[in-house]
């Protein structure tokens, strides 16, 4: 087995079945995730069963509110884009479920489903983009908390995000829950809980305000956190292929699904792996 880092974001692990992790090959594993924030590998032949107990080797999983699930694992939630549909799931920067109390650790993406070219997934680092920032800027956030919200995304209102967007409507679901569900606070920067390094924690998606900043102070603030994170040197982009799985830590890393690709199916089943509380 071997783990080469990437330029940017990540690292790919070669050499590996991971279906049939030894003791040994699990631990290095789970390190290159701590260490690297989102891992890849490649020519994986993982049947729904594998997908579901590889996640379990890391965690219990989330089953999702918010997405059409597979019709026989509830486990899985479809990430799902078909011909004629034209807005798909997750395209834009963000970090799943920093709207919950308990943030997911992690999500494990399978490719199903391929265009012939395009669907590429961008993942940022949030390690690099925290040890990159000035020291005043570190001096800055260092004891900020920020909020985090769902409603604006996954809720009934009908200029929030998917219902904005007609045609995810079989894909996205489940409003009401969005409505209800109290939003909460995280630290800006937060220790990891695997690694212990510093990562950068608020995104464009769920990412709301700073927590006792005037709006416009929190706007100008988050929109300078996002343009440094943004920053290509922090970002590997993905190119998906038949065997592909990605396993990303939402602590750690920012995704982006590009929707580069009309006209043709995308199918990727994701499995998310609960976390737990950020300090």
């Amino acid at each position: 087995m071997q783990v080469t880092p990437l330029q940017g974001a990540g690292a790919e692990i070669t050499g590996v079945d991971i279906r049939h992790l030894t003791p040994g090959e699990f631990a290095a594993v789970r390190q290159a995730y701590a260490d690297h924030g989102v891992i890849f590998f490649r020519d994986q032949s993982l049947s729904e069963d594998d997908h579901i107990a590889f996640a379990r080797r890391f965690g219990p999983i989330n089953i999702n509110r918010f997405f059409q699930a597979h019709e026989r694992f509830p486990e899985i939630a479809l990430v799902l884009k078909e011909k004629e549909q034209k807005t798909n799931i997750g395209g834009g920067w963000h970090t799943d479920h920093s709207y919950d109390a308990e943030p997911a650790m992690g999500s494990v993406l399978v490719a199903r489903q391929l265009p012939d070219a395009g669907g590429d997934t961008w993942f940022a680092s949030m390690y690099a983009a925290y040890d990159t920032l000035d020291a005043s800027t570190k001096a800055e956030i260092a004891d900020l908390q920020a909020v985090h919200s769902a409603r604006h995304i996954f809720g009934s209102a009908p200029d929030n995000h998917y219902k904005a967007n007609r045609d995810t409507d079989s894909r996205i679901g489940n409003a009401a829950a969005a409505d209800v569900l109290e939003d909460v606070t995280h630290p800006v920067v937060i220790a990891h809980p695997l690694s212990g390094k510093k990562a950068l924690y608020v995104n464009p998606a769920f990412t709301t305000r700073i927590e006792g900043y005037t709006d416009q102070a929190s706007h100008e603030l988050l929109a300078r956190l996002y343009a440094h994170a943004m920053n290509p040197a922090h970002a590997h982009r993905f190119k998906w292929q038949p065997g592909s799985v990605a396993f990303w830590d939402n602590r750690a890393t920012w995704h982006w699904a590009m929707n580069d690709y009309h006209g043709e199916r995308r199918l990727m089943h994701r499995i998310t792996i609960e976390g737990c509380a950020l300090n």
